[in-house]
């Protein structure tokens, strides 16, 4: 059983930093493709930035694009969402996420079959 346990969230200021960290259980880790997900109150769950098993490939919404990194640790079994600059409307709460079986529908969460319990992040104006 694969278990994600998402740490790192808290509160900011508009325009500050904060970096999100997921840690992954089992031996496998760089076998998964791993993905970023945040969830604002009253919204759908999006898409937020996408890393393949080697840490070669990054994917990233438009809207976080420039200011998020994501990167991974496969030593540490560890995935981290870097979040530069940020802006009241990232308030959310965001999830990591991990699957083996990856066909290429990244920005899909459906595409995900396993998923930590969110960690909150709040931007305050």
């Amino acid at each position: 059983q694969v278990q994600l346990v998402e740490s790192g969230g808290g509160s900011v200021q508009a325009g500050g930093s904060l970096r999100l960290s997921c840690a992954v259980s089992g031996r496998t880790f760089s076998s998964y493709v791993m993905g970023w997900f945040r969830q604002a109150p009253g919204k759908e769950r999006e898409f937020v930035a996408h890393i393949i098993w080697t840490g070669g490939n990054t994917y990233y919404a438009d809207s976080v694009k420039g200011r998020f990194t994501i990167f991974r640790d496969n030593v540490r079994n560890t995935v981290y969402l870097r979040m530069n600059s940020l802006k009241p409307e990232d308030t959310a709460v965001y999830f990591c996420a991990a699957t083996r079986y990856y066909s290429g529908r990244y920005k899909s969460p459906d595409e995900y079959n396993y998923w930590g319990q969110g960690t909150q992040v709040t931007v305050s104006s």
